[in-house]
């Protein structure tokens, strides 16, 4: 069959749809947010695939997975095993990294361990291991003539070494180099460590008339291996008057002794198993660490208020430290009421990091009695790390851990290895070496590996296959746009798109075919400049003979697919009806389609008729340096629509999300995550909030909703627990709650939803066969409020809720603000697992749209785009510029080019990804941008700015 027939589909908002998907092609499934399209490909396409495979197994295996509802719909026909790649379900272990997901670490493991050459982590010489056979040869092959002795080297309490040496039967040790016949008594100091080696054998080299060796190799690999059992595993070969060799079976440095290094398996270089994992950070690669920022947060406070954790604590407490601060004070001659940014720099580390030995006159109170003591001044960050790791007495380690900031771990430097396997190299570089490289720089190292004359021709065997796969995963990250990532970048930091095209590179290295992909917004995140690279991968998929659905917004997306669906013409109940299935030009001639309109001119989202003009307000960061920065200066412009923007990997984020928000957030709200380097932040007295609306989930599990985040379910909760029969049954506002016991149903303890383990697969969430989804048990949903229980409430989409509520005007306000950013489709009790990171975004965004400003705050959002049709866009535009117009500043890191051209001022990153980004491009208004040549953005800008 080359038709995938779908019949009566009624999933969500589909109105009893029929249509047919042609097979081996890359379809587009297109509309507004909240027609219907997540509910055709994922909710009824890719659902039933899923539910088909789970049919075809074992009943024992379908048993042990549970129940898989099947989506609402009459008939699919056609379908092939399906995949799905979307943008939720990231994994949140911060062991987990690009490198790990992807099995390319996996590969390097794998390589390190078979032709690493393991080297001394301490003065970086190349170690070698020899197995008995090995020795044999190297002292049957020394020079002729020469005298040999082969010692054995032991440890241990001086007499009892000799005593066991005379107990096997040898008559001569070497002491501290000097040999001693171990018949006479021999005299040694006992309390100095002395170097003991029972001497085996002596030989002498000679060879025969032929020029083969004349030693009886018989006794020679004897005297080898009883030396190697009396001293467990180590040889001495030493050359009378010449060389002396330390031979081991385990990896030894001449210098500094044996390691615990044994036969290398690809294990050792996990950070993941104790067998390579740092100790210090047990393989995390960060460690908590007291930040002084945090532990004096404002320095314009008198020494004796400024130290904030030793404010923590009793009355005695804090008199202990009083004195402590006070006695340094005398010691320096500082006036303990003086502000803390008075100090020298000399005084100040000495307050953080102690007095270094220097003992000061401690003057303290122990129950209420003076005393003093000459002792060196701890410091306050040593004495916080003490009382952390619980040798302190008091006890507030989790009270102290507010003053901490994740730092790299100083033993292993971030690489989460411990030393011995980080010296472990092939041609100059260790497994941390390459892991911390970025893909582009991981795949040019792997390309020329295998003809580096370093490696031997026996290791160039052994590496090539394990290559190969190294290289062809890179290249298929490098091929969607990845290769700025590092493979260390662990996945938890990764946007939504970045992570599922991550995931797509991983199935282009299956090399499947045969297979019904379903995607969500591949492009999401993606620099215009970089779409031709995704559209290929696509392409690639689709000719390795699979299907390929895409849900997307995107315009070359579209205009590159071979078939396009359109659902529509609206969203939620207005929407859920086939408006185009067919080709481009079919898209572009259908007066319904909005997506065909604006693809085809007739709509466009309108440029502003005049720009702000920056008014002498500006923030300015100076010297940025945070992760790829080039110390860069940036000014953004207060009270204006502004947008930075810049290829994938240039630095926006590390800017504005690393540098800029952490900062602002400590210096007005006393924030405590630590900013990127930089040198300076001027124009803060311009400000008096900053709101950071990224794309985090709301929520973990299904009881977080918009309902319970926008705080419009306490509102309607107090609503139900008013009405007349509520009263009469004594039910308060907790009865309708679904986190506590009481109104809740038991078995699925209030989320509606079961989650089922896949095993192999993701997880499912399917409704619970109790309370059939709806939360509550019966006596609950018996209470109505104008014809509704609590759970028909919560099913109702906002635009719904917004007309069933319009006369409270405390609950229709916050409904107004969803309204307004385009969330109309989205029902009030949702579960946040199923939100996109754009929907969860704009929640977000309603919630601060309902506050009160007053006129001096500063958003910063994070691609508020995603997941927005061109319609959504242009009434996302209208809010945030209605944001603006309210004397706020809006700041967005965007690669939508409508948004960009509607924006005021455009600060550009780049010019490339990674290290070779992190330049300032330009900064001024679009048309500014535009006329840049070097800028990737501009080029495209002056499309867009041209019609």
């Amino acid at each position: 069959m080359d038709w995938i027939r779908i019949r009566g589909a009624r999933t969500h908002n589909l109105k009893q749809i029929n249509l047919d998907i042609p097979r081996g092609k890359l379809v587009v499934i297109t509309g507004v947010s909240g027609s219907g399209k997540s509910s055709l490909a994922f909710d009824t396409i890719f659902a039933e695939g899923q539910r088909r495979y789970v049919e075809s197994l074992s009943v024992y295996a379908r048993q042990l997975l549970g129940q898989i509802e099947k989506p609402d719909v009459d008939l699919i026909e056609g379908l092939s095993p399906a995949i799905a790649i979307d943008q939720k379900g990231s994994a949140r272990n911060p062991r987990s990294t690009v490198g790990t997901v992807t099995e390319i670490y996996d590969f390097l493991r794998l390589l390190f361990a078979r032709i690493g050459q393991p080297h001394c982590p301490q003065c970086h010489s190349p170690l070698r291991r020899y197995t008995p056979q090995q020795m044999v040869d190297l002292i049957v092959n020394l020079p002729v003539g020469r005298r040999v002795l082969l010692l054995a080297p032991l440890t241990g309490e001086s007499e009892s070494v000799l005593s066991e040496i005379r107990r096997r039967g040898f008559v001569r040790a070497r002491i501290d180099g000097t040999v001693y016949d171990l018949d006479e008594p021999v005299r040694l100091e006992k309390y100095r460590p002395h170097t003991i080696e029972a001497i085996i054998d002596r030989l002498i080299i000679r060879q025969t008339a032929d020029g083969t060796p004349a030693l009886d190799r018989v006794r020679v690999a004897d005297s080898v291996e009883t030396a190697l059992k009396l001293s467990g595993g180590q040889l001495i070969v030493q050359v009378i008057d010449g060389e002396e060799y330390l031979l081991s079976e385990r990896y030894t440095c001449p210098q500094h002794g044996p390691l615990d290094l044994g036969q290398l398996e690809p294990r050792d270089f996990s950070f993941n198993s104790p067998q390579g994992s740092c100790p210090t950070c047990t393989g995390l690669g960060i460690v908590p660490e007291f930040d002084p920022a945090l532990v004096i947060p404002d320095r314009s406070l008198p020494l004796l208020e400024a130290i904030a954790p030793w404010r923590e604590g009793d009355a005695n407490s804090q008199r202990y430290y009083r004195d402590m601060v006070r006695s340094f004070a005398n010691h320096f001659g500082i006036d303990p009421t003086a502000p803390v940014s008075s100090l020298s720099p000399e005084c100040l580390s000495a307050l953080l990091y102690g007095t270094g030995g220097e003992p000061i006159t401690l003057h303290y109170h122990v129950n209420g009695q003076p005393r003093s003591l000459e002792a060196e001044f701890e410091g306050v960050i040593p004495n916080l790390r003490r009382r952390l790791t619980g040798q302190g007495a008091d006890g507030n380690s989790s009270v102290l851990e507010q003053y901490t900031t994740p730092r790299a771990c100083p033993a292993c430097a971030g690489t989460r290895l411990r030393a011995e396997v980080r010296a472990i190299l092939i041609a100059g570089r260790s497994i941390a070496d390459v892991h911390q490289m970025t893909i582009g720089e991981a795949f040019a190292w792997a390309s020329r590996l295998v003809e580096q004359a370093q490696l031997s021709p026996r290791d160039q065997t052994i590496a090539r296959p394990i290559v190969h796969e190294i290289t062809q995963r890179l290249r298929f990250l490098q091929e969607v746009g990845l290769a700025y990532l590092t493979l260390d970048r662990t996945t938890m930091t990764l946007s939504g798109g970045e992570m599922q095209r991550v995931r797509l590179a991983t199935q282009l290295g299956a090399g499947l075919s045969g297979v019904l992909y379903v995607l969500d917004e591949p492009s999401s995140g993606l620099h215009p400049r970089d779409h031709d690279r995704l559209l290929a991968t696509l392409f690639h998929l689709r000719d390795l003979g699979n299907s390929v659905v895409v849900v997307e917004h995107d315009e070359a997306t579209i205009r590159a697919a071979d078939w396009i669906v359109d659902i529509g013409p609206e969203a939620g109940p207005r929407g859920g009806e086939v408006v185009v299935n067919g080709s481009l030009p079919d898209l572009l001639q259908n007066p319904r389609s909005l997506t065909g309109q604006y693809l085809s001119g007739q709509r466009r989202i309108p440029l502003p008729a005049q720009r702000r003009q920056p008014h002498g307000r500006w923030l300015e960061l100076r010297g940025c340096r945070a992760n790829n920065l080039k110390n860069i200066d940036v000014r953004i412009p207060l009270g204006c629509f502004v947008v930075v923007s810049g290829v994938s990997g240039s630095g926006k984020s590390s800017l504005i999300g690393d540098t800029l928000a952490p900062c602002l957030s400590q210096l007005l709200h006393g924030g405590k995550t630590r900013a990127g380097e930089h040198d300076a932040l001027l124009g803060i007295e311009h400000l008096e909030r900053v709101v950071v609306v990224d794309q985090s989930p709301i929520g973990r599990t299904p009881r977080s909703n918009p309902a319970t985040y926008s705080r419009i379910f306490d509102t309607i909760r107090q609503l139900f627990a008013a009405t007349n029969e509520a009263k009469a049954r004594g039910y308060d506002a907790a009865r309708f709650s679904f986190n506590v016991k009481g109104g809740r149903c038991e078995h699925c303890a209030g989320e509606g939803l079961i989650q089922v383990e896949m095993q192999f697969l993701p997880d499912l969430f399917v409704p619970c066969d109790v309370c059939h989804g709806t939360r509550y048990n019966r006596e609950t949903l018996d209470i109505r409020y104008r014809g509704l229980n609590i759970a028909e409430v919560l099913d109702l989409t906002i635009a719904d809720a917004l007309d069933f509520f319009a006369r409270v005007p405390t609950i229709a306000e916050r409904l107004q603000t969803l309204h307004d950013v385009g969330l109309d489709y989205l029902k009030l009790g949702q579960p946040a697992p199923t939100l996109s990171g754009g929907e969860a975004q704009r929640i977000k965004l309603a919630a601060e749209l309902s506050r009160r400003s007053n006129g001096h705050t500063l958003y910063i959002l994070d691609e508020p785009t995603t997941g927005l049709h061109l319609a959504d866009i242009d009434r996302l535009l209208f809010v945030l510029q209605r944001l603006v117009d309210a004397g706020n500043t809006v700041l967005v890191i965007e690669h939508q080019l409508d948004l960009i051209a509607a924006a005021d001022w455009v600060i550009e990153l780049g010019p490339e990804g990674g290290e070779r980004g992190g330049y300032l491009i330009g900064a001024g208004p679009p048309e500014t941008i535009a006329g840049i040549p070097v800028s990737p953005t501009g080029a495209y800008l002056r499309q867009k700015l041209a019609f």
